[in-house]
Formats: structure tokens, sequence, C-alpha cells
């Protein structure tokens, strides 16, 4: 067992390195600059929303444990113990006493509790009456100095939270202890004058919080809601209550606008979410609200879409295109809309077709289909040829404009022998030439046309047996109609003859050349012309063609031999001519300027449009006309047919 001098020794030990130990924890706290720490890089915070005022450069990972700190919500808005807790990790006060006096570190002491519990001023066991205890016992106590300037500190901040949360007398009552204390002049002048505002605004805030719950959030305008948190805001900037406000303000327009979007009022929506925009513009809650407002609107607007597309698809062009407007005017930019758009011009104008597509139409009540029908797209053009072409005759005029409003499809070629052979036998159709007898072929010895009274459809332009892929000649304009009505028959569409003015504007594919190829002479085998290097069986050749042109046929060719036109049809202004609808008139004067036929109720004589196999190059000219009576059949002339959309 030690004795009783061992005891004193080790007990004297102990307390001398416990006074050595708080000794070096006070002179860290109260001196950290000799650990080189400088105290005075502690940032401030300010009045309401708890910036950080910097007091000087900072070296990077002080920065880095300053931003830590202030990281979060602004702290004027925490409770008061959060505050105090924040504080009090820059005014810790050391475990171990410095060499004060015991007296003065007792003081220390206990002014270091009162400053932990929060009691920092008002009686004499506050923390500023004990550091100021301290201080009269000993004058040069830094201990002391830095307690009393980490007692303001704390007074700032709490003042700073009363401010910003709208305190008055709370703030008033601090400011005036905060008066007491050394060194607080300047804290007491700004802090009296932020104490000011706030009395200033207090009864703003509390009438715009009366404006907001009575609905004026955003109007009437000056007398709103918004307009007081504005109007305090520029008193000042950074009143939370303020802030706060606006922030319910821009919430009340966004749940209008939400509203708006529940009865289907997008554009009422829109001016909402405009509204909130310049509230608080790009805000969170601006976002969130834009998002599902943008969200719901593709949703209803493809609704309504969808339905438009049921209507087209039932027929109904005109509830199609109203749906269609709905969906625009709900969202504008929705996907989907422009084809849509154009699914319902080709509803309207080409039965849901599109121009150029090629279809045939299958016989409703026997086996077979239509010739290849391809859409011609609507439009414009000028009819027949100028007065200042020199080759003109007086049919071609006057020149005119003719609409086509309305799509139509167009046979891509000429109906062949065999699809006409198809309609004979089908039909029981006994054609002109079996019936009358006979038809102008050419004649290879006189080189001209010749009547030959055994010649019928089934045979080619000089009377012998044709091959079903040879259009079809041979053929009156009444046998021509005969197979166009029993196209009607065999589908339910309406099949015929094309108008005279159709016939040219799809000729034209477009162009406004004297041929559909341009102005001249082709580079290029285009259509079965005639040609200056074409020769006959026993070698003939034209007196009058295209120089230095050379298709290699004398005589229709199969159909499709040659290019199509800009439109995609085939041997339209050569190979052989063709019938339309139209009565014969020897001037455009009073003719139609719709497309439509030129009909007279008994007329004999029909139009002859487009070049053959035969025709002079004047003769093919776009702007050609010719008249011959519908009972006429001959080898240059053959017939395609129009399907109305």
């Amino acid at each position: 067992m030690p004795s009783n001098a061992t005891l004193r020794r080790q007990r004297t030990l102990g307390g001398a390195l416990g006074v050595i130990v708080l000794g070096f924890a006070l002179t860290y706290h109260f001196f950290p600059r000799l650990f080189h720490v400088d105290p005075t890089q502690t940032p401030r915070r300010s009045m309401s929303m708890g910036a950080a005022v910097p007091t000087s450069a900072l070296q990077p990972e002080r920065v880095s444990a300053i931003n830590e700190l202030n990281a979060g919500p602004p702290l004027a808005l925490a409770p008061a113990e959060v505050i105090a807790a924040h504080s009090s990790r820059n005014a810790n006060l050391p475990k171990q006493l410095s060499a004060d006096p015991p007296a003065v570190q007792a003081l220390l002491v206990r002014a270091s509790k009162a400053l932990h519990a929060g009691q920092l001023v008002g009686d004499a066991n506050s923390a500023a009456a004990l550091f100021a205890q301290a201080l009269t016992d000993k004058p040069d106590s830094r201990l002391a100095a830095q307690g009393l300037f980490d007692v303001r500190a704390r007074l700032v901040a709490e003042i700073d939270q009363d401010i910003a949360l709208g305190d008055a007398d709370a703030a008033a009552d601090l400011i005036d202890a905060l008066r007491t204390l050394p060194d607080a002049a300047d804290d007491v002048a700004q802090l009296e004058a932020s104490l000011k505002t706030l009395v200033k605004v207090r009864p703003m805030l509390a009438r715009a919080a009366g404006l907001l719950q009575q609905g004026k959030v955003d109007q009437p305008r000056g007398e709103s809601a918004l307009d007081m948190y504005r109007e305090v805001q520029q008193l000042d900037p950074q009143n939370a209550v303020a802030e706060q406000g606006i922030f319910q303000v821009q919430r009340a327009v966004l749940d209008r606008a939400l509203a708006a979007v529940a009865q289907n009022d997008f554009a009422g929506a829109d001016r909402e979410l405009a509204e909130a925009q310049t509230i608080r513009p790009g805000s969170q809650q601006m976002l969130d609200v834009h998002k599902r407002v943008d969200d719901m609107r593709e949703q209803r607007a493809n609704g309504v879409l969808a339905q438009a597309r049921s209507a087209l698809d039932a027929g109904n062009i005109e509830l199609a295109r109203k749906l269609a407007m709905q969906a625009r005017a709900i969202d504008p930019a929705l996907a989907g809309l422009t084809d849509f758009d154009e699914q319902l011009t080709n509803a309207r104008l080409y039965a849901s077709y599109k121009p150029g597509q090629v279809f045939s139409d299958r016989y409703i009540d026997l086996p077979g289909k239509t010739p290849a029908m391809l859409v011609i797209p609507t439009g414009s053009f000028q009819m027949g040829a100028s007065a200042d072409e020199d080759d003109h005759i007086d049919a071609e005029l006057p020149q005119h404009t003719v609409n086509i409003s309305k799509g139509f499809a167009m046979a891509r070629t000429a109906v062949t022998v065999g699809e006409f052979r198809e309609f004979v036998r089908a039909s029981g159709y006994v054609p002109d030439s079996v019936k009358l007898g006979g038809s102008s072929v050419y004649d290879e010895r006189s080189g001209a046309l010749r009547d030959d009274s055994a010649a019928t459809w089934q045979d080619d332009y000089a009377g012998h047996k044709a091959d079903d892929k040879l259009p079809v000649v041979n053929i009156s304009w009444n046998d021509a109609k005969a197979y166009a009505d029993w196209l009607s028959q065999r589908t339910g569409k309406a099949y015929r003859l094309p108008s005279e003015a159709e016939f040219e504007y799809a000729l034209r594919g477009g162009t406004t050349s004297r041929y559909w190829w341009g102005d001249g002479t082709p580079k290029s085998p285009v259509e079965n012309l005639t040609g200056s290097g074409d020769r006959s069986h026993s070698g003939r050749r034209w007196s009058h063609a295209f120089r230095n042109y050379r298709d290699g046929y004398w005589g229709p060719a199969p159909v499709m031999s040659f290019a199509a036109n800009p439109f995609g049809l085939y041997d339209i202004n050569g190979n052989v001519s063709e019938w339309a609808q139209d009565c014969w008139h020897d001037s455009y004067i009073r003719a139609p300027n719709d497309g439509s036929a030129w009909l007279n109720p008994g007329c004999r004589a029909h139009v002859v449009r487009g070049g053959s196999w035969g025709s002079s190059p004047e003769q093919v000219n776009s702007a050609y006309r010719q008249g011959a009576n519908g009972d006429v059949r001959s080898g240059r002339v053959g017939f395609r047919v129009v399907r109305e959309l």
C-alpha cells in the first residue's frame, strides 16, 4: 500500500498535468494564431438568409469546411437551438484553464457553460456578464475578450433570425442587450436599420397574407398579394417571408393552370404557365407543373387524334378534319399531325390515295382487276397553245387556265389488246370493228392508211393479229366508252374516258414546254414517235419526222416500252393517239375551266388527243388536238381510262 507521501506526490503530479492540458486547450481556443489558425476567417452569417460574409482570402481546405457548415436551408429559417448549436461550433471554450488567476478561471468556466446553454445576456449569471467580470478582474485576459466576441456574434445571429422571421419585439430587446457589449456599435447600427425595415414591411406582409387568403393572388394588378410581396422585396431584398409568399403566389397560379387542364382548356393553362414564369422564372415547381401540363396535353391531343383517325377510316372526312383541328389547338407540336394532315388531304382530294400511287380495283362479281391506275395530283395549267407560237392552229386557242381541284386516277398505259379481250369475252360486247365491219390500217405498199373491212380490234395497226401486250387499236369512241362503263359495273367505282383537259394536264405532267420532255427532239428514246432514223419492213422512212431520232418501231410498241412522263404515265404522247370524253369543238371559246368534259347532247364527233407512232412533230405538240366521229376506227387510235376518286 503506497504511503501518504506517495499519494500526495501522485495527486500533485495529476493535478499539474490536468492544469497543463486545460491550459493548452484554452490557449488553442483563445490564441489560435499560435497554432497557425486565424479566427477572423470564421464566416459571419447575413441577416436573414445565412449567406457567408467573407473577410479575407481562404485556403481551399478552409473554404470546403465553411461550405460544409453552410450547406442546407438558410440558417435564418432554422429553430433558435439549431442556430445556437451551429454558432457553438465556433465558440467552444477550452476544457483546460490558462495561467489566469483561479478566480478568473472560475469565471471563464461559468461563462463558457452559460454561453453553451444560450444564456447570453440578461443577468449576473449570463455569459456576457461573467466574461465582462473576468475581463474586469484581469483586463489582459484574452480568453475573456474572445468570450465577449463570441457572445456578440451569437447575439447578432439571433437578432438576424428574429428579424428574418418578423419578430421585431424580440429583435429590439436583443439589440438593447447587444448595445451593452464592447465593440458592438457597427453591428447595432446595421441591425437597427434592418429592424427599422422590418417594422415598415411587417404590416405590408400582413396585408399580403390577407390578400393571399382572399384569393387576390396576382390580380387585380397593383392590389394583389404578388404586388405587395414584391414591394417588400424592394425594401428588403432578403426578406424570407416575402420570398415564401411569392412561392405561394406562384403555387396558386400553377394550380390554376392545372385546373384549366382539367377542363381541357389548354390555352388557358398556357396563359397561367406564362404568368407563373414571370413570377419565379425557372423554379422547380414551375418546371414540375409545366411537365405535368405538357404530358397531359400530349395525352389529350393523342386521344383526339385517335378519334380523328377513326373518323377518317369511317369515311367521315369533315369530322376527321374538325377533330384534327382540335388536336392541333391542344398541342400544335404533336407528333403525327403532319402525317395525318397529308392523309386528310389525300382523303379529300384522292380518296385516301396519294399522288403518284399506283393501284388496281378488283372486280366484285368475277375474277380479275382493272388496268393499273396512277393517281394524278391536283393543280392548274395553261391549256392550249399561245397565240405567239408560230405553228399553232385555231383549234388550240384561246389559251386558258384550267384548275384541277379534285384528284383523279388515270391508267398508266393505253388499254391493251389482252385487257380489251377480257372485256369482250366477259361482257359479250360486239365492238364496232366487228359490228360495222373493218378499220383503217397501215398499207406498207402505199405508206398510208387504207380501209380494211376485215380488220378488227384483234388486229394490229397493219391488220395482222395483234399481241396481247400491244395497245388495242381499231377501236371507236363507242367501244372505249363501253369498256369504261363495264369497269364501273364490275368494280362499283366510277370509270370513264378522260376529259380533254385532264388528258392535256396529265400529258404535260407539270411542264410548260412544247413536249413533256422539252422543246425539241428528245436526246434519248422517250416515246414511240416518227424518227428520221426509223425504217419500215420494206425500208420506208418518214418524210416529216423528228430529226436524228430513232426508237426502233414502225407501228405501235408494247406498252411501257419507253420512259414515263413526269407524272409517271407511259406512252401518253406517242405509240397511239387516244379518245377523250369531250365532244369536238373547233376552239376553246366558252370551254370549261375546271377540268370537266365539254359535252353537248347528241354530239357525234369527239376529241382525239396525244401523238401516235405515225404523227408528225407538230401533231405531237402537247397542245395539239383533233376530232373524229365516234364510230371511226383507226390503226393509230386507242384509248385509256380514268377513275374518279
